[in-house]
């Protein structure tokens, strides 16, 4: 029986796609939306420019869709 457990589960995870991308570029989002609630919580005029401003939004969207599109292309 342990051995047709073992057999079966070993099976199954030859069937699923590595995920390992997809596991580190959603910590890496999940980590920067903290940095940024610290540091935005911390100042009142963050993100201090126009400028630093579309860098913020433009590093967000770049972890979000990357991780986006490592979920799709790993499924």
């Amino acid at each position: 029986m342990l051995a047709t457990l073992l057999t079966f589960a070993t099976e199954a995870a030859e069937e699923e796609p590595d995920q390992t991308l997809f596991y580190v570029l959603g910590g890496l989002a999940a980590a920067w939306a903290v940095l940024l609630f610290a540091v935005g919580m911390r100042s009142e005029n963050f993100p201090g420019s126009a400028g630093a401003m579309r860098g913020v939004i433009a590093v967000s969207v770049l972890l979000v869709a990357a991780a986006m599109a490592s979920a799709v292309i790993s499924s």
